[in-house]
């Protein structure tokens, strides 16, 4: 079962988390602060990170910025403020989902595990390759090269690609990639899935124009020309 490491210096939280994960099969790693976060990042082999804002000595922003420079590994941060530039500034850094305070613990548990299904299901894919307009994905290795150069994707980014690229041609919603990618219904507005896709876009460099936007309804994916 999949190692998941809770980054909260709040005691109380980190061992009720603690023990829904481990009650559902889980091994579970902790950190309290963000110096011993990154130490365990560093010596384990993770499945999925659950990272506070607000931590001592290195603060969840700056731990994901470090973590995005070496791994695509799921990301859900967790803060006490609901303020929209806040999550979409742990967005743009990577982060794969975001959950304020006060959450339910079982909808955490419901959206790590929906994280950690899409991973290990793009895992099991019968054909190994995704290829189209010069973007190649090894769905196994979970890679992804632009004319034959690798390039890093955060989890997010690379859920949105597969399935831009399991359906070229199609116009797919922003509700659509909610469903797939989140799999709960989203609370707030269209600038989550813009954020992801922009950063998307970056990472493609000229490639970017593969996907077109569909004004006022989603994007599409088509072969360079």
């Amino acid at each position: 079962m999949a190692d998941i490491l809770i980054v909260e210096d709040e005691d109380i939280l980190r061992e009720i988390l603690k023990d829904y994960f481990l009650n559902e099969g889980y091994s579970v790693l902790e950190a309290t602060n963000g110096e011993e976060a990154l130490k365990v990042f560093q010596e384990n082999e993770l499945s999925l990170i659950i990272l506070d804002i607000m931590l001592p000595k290195l603060d969840g922003w700056s731990i994901c910025r470090r973590i995005r420079k070496s791994s695509n590994i799921p990301i859900i941060m967790l803060t006490a403020r609901s303020d929209e530039d806040d999550t979409l500034l742990g967005f743009e850094l990577g982060a794969d989902d975001y959950v304020t305070k006060p959450y339910n613990p079982l909808v955490l548990l419901a959206r790590a595990k929906r994280l950690l299904c899409n991973r290990e299901q793009k895992n099991d894919m019968g054909n190994d390759y995704l290829e189209s307009g010069g973007i190649q994905v090894h769905t196994p290795s979970r890679t992804v090269k632009v004319n034959k150069k690798g390039i890093s994707l955060t989890h997010t980014e690379y859920e949105m690609l597969i399935y831009l690229l399991e359906n070229k041609g199609i116009v797919i919603t922003r509700e659509q990639f909610i469903t797939k990618v989140w799999g709960y219904e989203h609370i707030g507005d269209d600038r989550t899935i813009n954020s992801h896709m922009r950063n998307l876009r970056n990472k493609l460099g000229d490639h970017s124009t593969c996907i077109k936007t569909i004004v006022r309804t989603g994007y599409k994916f088509e072969d360079l020309r």
